[in-house]
């Protein structure tokens, strides 16, 4: 909402003075500010922020009316009233500002094209001329305590208990008036304002006190510390005619600030909290709306330890208000309660070495004009420190005073002279034709990309944002930027209503000062903002919002009525202009007591859904109600479609008659926000359809529509919508419906040491500050909240089609850790658990066993048993995992069944990962696996805590989802049958002698005591040459010189040790051929010239056999020790060709794929010559 940037700036006042000043009060419009000091009224201007006037008294005149403290702006910014401490009020008139006299004037260096300025853009860069001139002042015999002004009057309470009313011109017919507060009767509602029970107030008086408009009435504070509210009966305030109302049970009260918007009154307390109260419509009695104050879980070295609160000031457009207390510190909150800034916590209370600051006190402080800036009277925590005015810089969101811009996907902020935008990496095209998710555009040639999640193709804004792209576009508005560019300036016409856009036009209402009409107009994006390029439809009341649906515009006028117009694009000119219809007019003034109430309106497609299906989403395209934010109470008013309709088709275009509206309806309290959208997605129906909330403190909520399953007709009894409540960590400024995100900003703060010591500037207290974009995904709460109100139908389709967004695997994860958080934590049973229904829920998507091992990994052991006790036995989601061939996420259960199980079991689901892992070729995973075999010690014989079972039937709903669910898989039967039969042969040991006496885990042994290490080298040594026995066996030489690179496996002595066992080539073809496959060799082709003598009679045979025999005798002269016994005949086995036809089953992945891809086309002319002579041996096969 509002975010603070940069330092702090401090103003230093020309004019030499050894007093501090330290009250500060804005004019009506905030153009000027009176800034006191004990016997000095200076005024300055707002923009540029200079000294314009300074009033000193004399010390005569001080000695007799005491030092100032209080200053008051009439409502007309003509007279200012200072109170001094004796009880005088000194009027002041303030001179000049209207005969053209500047006292600062801008200089531009000659020849720059500054100088060709619009005009009257000069003067609105110049500061005016002034002077103060003070009249008769007035002797009140009291001390002061608080000053209000009305229309004529001015309002001082005093200490001894009075209320004066004085005329601003001192001369009234009237005179002067006094009320004394013990006349007026104060009750706890005004029902029983008559003869009810009433305070005693002898002795009380009011020490602060404001006005509030809206509510017609004035919030006090008395002396005792209660609460009030007082109201005039009629438009004078006479003793008679004032009625008061207080909080009950709120005796601490210090001071009061009213939102004239919002209709609150915030009470600041001694405690340090801030009590907002409202006024009953109903009873007028004081309720109270929410509490501002600082949690210990957020500030647990603050929390009951900032003092009372000295000050509390909304700012401009009533959406926030900032709060500080006598202890120093600020901090801002919005109107509802949403906690946006403090000072009191991280960078601003500490140093980068880790010592505490003292915090800054304040003794005044005030908004500047549209809340760019926050004027502050500080005192510096030594006083060493220069003291001055300081100037905050604030940047906000649009939303702020011009809320049509919610129906944008997009952040947009803006401070003083820039604008911050999130328009994302790429740009989005919606387009409302199409059912698909908004494609995302691709940087080279703009063709719509479907599949967002792909890793080249480019990312949506909210998905670059939660990866964390926190960066801005940045654009800067220099002072002749609306000079140079903008022909149109606002001394002829001012904005009253907004803008927005629709297509290729800026819709804006204003007021033409020169015509002194009431205007909208519709300016084309491509044309100069020139009123000759315009479409201007005259309108007969003021404007102050306006909204944009479809082809319809929607008005909200200060007659407290609302007018829908329709809008159509013409090209029949030059340039294309739009004409403006108004189709139907709705009077609201019997529901809004006041226009300026009215925070937003907005044009929906949203209804009760009194007949919706999933056959009808035409129904997104109607505009079917009035969404209107009345002082943070939603209402609705929907078309009435109780008496007879009439078919679309049967009705002529030009004379068809809009639906009247029904009353209006109440939805939701303390809404800050609305965001909807006039799109339309079939496959996203859920969140397009919705109706999205932010409420301040109470996080948001979503007005979500329900839908029948498979067209069927809905029950009677369900619910068309329904409002669910959720919390997220960020203030929303920005929906995205179909990326289920929600966009944000944060402060972040960077400190800055370089200044430190006496000469220390008092801005230099404060770090650096920026603002971040961020997000939040939200629909993990939303499925959350559907399953607790056992709408598990309804969060299934609304997780079905959100399965495809890149992040969905997270919600999962999200919505589980969130859940099982809360419940296993919670001190007290929890008769109705929601951790099996969302660990049932899940069992829905093929991302299950992620989920639930993730989300283990991530939470703390102490709570795993709880967790597995709802999910399933580790083990026998492993094992699913290695049906799955689903290694990674097997090797996560790896290490929760090593935290929960003896390490025998952990040793073997090891060997059995390890054993599938080197089937597949995961040779990272190998590596795992080998280190994590090794330190699994033999004597760690501890037993940790027993896996727990499957809950009970009774006590999570009758199932038992782990066991009996099918898993979506992409292998046959047979393949989840080898797993079955894998997992039972790699649970038995190896038979070897060694490893029989280590890892015998009945009978602890000397060698599994005094030689773990050494069982597990030769446990693992034995499994990497039973792989490398089967890949030789198979004849997968280039798989096992990737096996013996990756891992390290000492390839030649193993193959000088099997030389006269696996290692003997007993089919050549065969083998042969397999290795031509294997390194994607081709066959030598040989010419039939050349097929001859060497070929014949069987010769061949003879050569090769000979030259095989001197080989083998060869080598057993280098290895005495190998079997020297010559090879078999071929005939004598058949290992190899009966394993041939096997072979593409147990081939490693990635060298089938790597085959696949490449495999050349077979040329084996030269092998069927070989193999197809008469003397060939019987057993040798007809060639492939």
């Amino acid at each position: 909402m509002y975010f603070l940037t940069g330092w702090p700036r401090r103003l230093l006042c020309p004019l030499r003075s050894q007093e501090e000043p330290f009250h500060i009060r804005p004019s009506s419009q905030r153009f000027y500010f009176a800034v006191l000091s004990e016997t000095q009224l200076s005024i300055w201007f707002s923009r540029p922020s200079v000294l314009i006037v300074s009033y000193i008294e004399s010390a005569k005149a001080a000695a007799q009316f005491g030092v100032y403290q209080k200053a008051e702006w009439k409502p007309d910014d003509s007279m200012i009233a200072v109170a001094t401490a004796k009880g005088y009020i000194l009027l002041f008139d303030v001179l000049g500002g209207g005969d053209g006299k500047s006292l600062y004037e801008p200089v531009y260096p000659r020849g720059s094209p500054r100088v060709r300025v619009t005009p009257g853009y000069k003067e609105e860069q110049c500061a005016p001329a002034l002077s103060l001139e003070m009249k008769k002042p007035v002797d009140l015999e009291a001390p002061i305590t608080s000053l209000q002004s009305l229309q004529e009057d001015l309002l001082v309470c005093t200490a001894d208990g009075y209320l004066h009313v004085l005329h601003w011109d001192g001369l009234g017919s009237n005179g002067r008036k006094a009320v004394c507060l013990t006349t007026i009767p104060f009750s706890l509602d005004l029902q029983s304002a008559r003869g009810g029970p009433s305070l005693d107030l002898e002795g009380v008086h009011i020490c602060c006190m404001e006005y509030c408009v809206t509510l017609d009435g004035f919030a006090a504070v008395l002396s005792d510390g209660r609460l009030g509210f007082i109201t005039p009966l009629s438009n004078t305030i006479t003793t008679d005619q004032l009625q008061g109302v207080w909080a009950a049970d709120v005796n601490d009260g210090t001071c009061v600030a009213v939102n004239n918007k919002y209709r609150l009154m915030a009470f600041g307390c001694a405690s340090g909290s801030v009590l907002v109260y409202m006024i009953d419509s109903t009873t007028g009695s004081m309720q109270l709306s929410h509490k501002l104050e600082l949690t210990p879980k957020h500030f647990p070295d603050v929390y009951n330890k900032t003092g009372p609160v000295k000050l509390i000031c909304w700012s401009p457009d009533y959406s926030v208000a900032m709060v500080t207390w006598e202890c120093g510190g600020l901090s801002l909150w919005s109107v509802f309660g949403a906690h946006l800034i403090c000072t009191l916590g991280e960078d601003f209370a500490y140093r980068s070495d880790g010592t505490k600051k003292d915090p800054v006190k304040i003794s005044s402080m005030s908004w500047g004009a549209e809340g760019y800036h926050l004027w502050e009277m500080a005192s510096p925590p030594q006083p060493s420190l220069q003291a001055g005015i300081l100037q905050f810089q604030f940047i906000k969101s649009a939303l702020t005073v011009n809320p049509c811009t919610s129906n944008q996907e997009q952040v947009l902020l803006h401070g003083e002279d820039r604008l911050y935008l999130t328009c994302g990496d790429l740009s989005q095209v919606h387009s409302t034709s199409e059912p698909h998710t908004h494609p995302h555009l691709n940087p080279h040639d703009g063709s719509p990309l479907h599949h967002p999640s792909e890793p080249d193709s480019p990312l949506s804004q909210g998905l670059s944002t939660l990866l964390g792209h926190k960066h801005w576009h940045v654009v800067q508005i220099h002072s002749t930027y609306l000079e140079s560019n903008w022909p149109i300036r606002e001394q002829n016409m001012t904005v009253t209503g907004g803008l927005a856009w629709w297509k290729d036009f800026v819709v804006v209402a204003c007021y033409n000062f020169t015509d002194q009409q009431e205007q909208l107009r519709l300016y084309q994006r491509s044309s100069n903002l020139d009123n000759a390029f315009a479409s201007v439809t005259k309108l007969h009341s003021d404007t102050l919002l306006l909204n944009v649906f479809r082809d319809m515009v929607i008005l909200f006028r200060a007659d407290c009525s609302i007018c829908l117009y329709s809008l159509e694009r013409r090209n029949d000119s030059p340039h294309p202009t739009a004409s403006v219809e108004l189709l139907q007019e709705v009077s609201m003034s019997r529901y809004i007591p006041h226009p300026a109430l009215v925070v937003s309106v907005t044009l929906t497609s949203v209804r009760t859904e009194t007949g919706i299906t999933l056959k009808a989403p035409q129904q997104a395209c109607m505009a079917e109600s009035i969404m209107l934010n009345l002082a943070g109470q939603l209402i609705m008013l929907q078309r009435d479609r109780s008496g007879p309709q009439v078919r679309e088709k049967e009705t002529p275009a030009n004379n068809k008659k809009l639906l009247p509206f029904c009353p209006p309806v109440v939805l939701a309290q303390c809404v800050e926000n609305v965001w909807t959208t006039c799109r339309s997605n079939r496959k996203k129906r859920h969140l397009l359809e919705a109706l999205w909330l932010s409420c301040g403190e109470a996080g948001m909520k979503v007005w979500l529509p329900l839908f029948p399953r498979d067209h069927r007709k809905p029950h009677s009894f369900l619910s068309r919508r329904i409002m669910l409540p959720f919390h997220i960590n960020i203030y929303p400024l920005a929906v995205l419906f179909e990326d289920a995100l929600v966009l944000g900003a944060t402060n972040e703060s960077v400190l800055y040491d370089g200044l430190q010591g006496s000469s220390e500037p008092l801005e230099a207290l404060f770090p650096y500050c920026t603002v971040e974009r961020t997000s939040q995904i939200y629909l993990h709460h939303i499925l959350r909240q559907l399953l607790v109100r056992n709408l598990g139908e309804q969060a299934l389709m609304l997780a079905q089609s959100c399965a495809s967004l890149p992040y969905f695997p997270h919600v999962m994860e999200l919505m589980v850790h969130v859940v099982l958080e809360e419940e296993a934590t919670s001190r007290e049973p929890i008769p109705d658990p929601l951790l099996p229904t969302v660990a049932k829920f899940i069992t829905e998507f093929p991302l299950f066993l992620q989920t639930i091992v993730h989300c283990a990994r991530k939470t703390e052991y102490a709570l795993w048993n709880y967790l597995f006790a709802a999910v399933g036995n580790p083990k026998d989601l492993f094992e699913e995992c290695l049906m799955a061939q689903d290694l990674d996420t097997a090797a996560s259960y790896l290490i929760i069944l090593q935290n929960m199980e003896v390490p025998a079991v952990s040793r073997q689901h090891a060997t059995l990962l390890f054993n599938t892992a080197l089937e597949h070729g995961k040779w990272d995973l190998c590596r795992h696996m080998i280190r994590f075999l090794k330190a699994i010690g033999s004597g760690e014989m501890e037993t940790p805590p027993p896996t727990p079972t499957t809950q009970e039937p009774s006590s999570t709903g009758g199932f038992e989802f782990f066991r009996n669910r099918s898993i979506s898989l992409s292998q046959s039967a047979d393949g989840i049958a080898t797993g079955k039969f894998n997992l039972q042969k790699t649970f038995s040991m190896p038979s070897g002698p060694c490893l029989g006496l280590c890892f015998h885990e009945n009978v602890p042994t000397l060698t599994s005591k005094m030689f773990p290490q050494c069982a597990e080298n030769m446990y693992i040594d034995m499994m990497l040459w039973r792989h490398a026995r089967h890949l030789l066996e198979q004849v997968r030489l280039r798989d096992l010189g990737c096996f013996s690179a990756q891992l390290g496996f000492e390839l030649i002595g193993w193959l000088c040790r099997e030389r006269n066992r696996v290692a003997r080539v007993e089919d050549f073809v065969s083998a042969l051929k397999r290795l031509h496959k294997d390194f994607l060799w081709p066959f030598p082709v040989v010419p039939g010239g050349s097929i001859s003598s060497p070929l014949k009679n069987g010769r061949c045979r003879t050569v090769l056999s000979t030259r095989l025999l001197k080989s083998q005798s060869a080598d057993s002269l280098l290895n005495s020790a190998m079997d020297t016994a010559p090879p078999q005949a071929a005939s004598t086995s058949h290992t190899w060709l009966d394993g041939l036809g096997q072979t593409s089953k147990d081939m490693d992945a990635a060298s089938s794929a790597h085959s696949n891809r490449h495999s050349p086309q077979t040329h084996d002319a030269f092998l069927s010559l070989l193999t197809n002579k008469g003397n060939t041996h019987p057993s040798t096969p007809p060639p492939a």
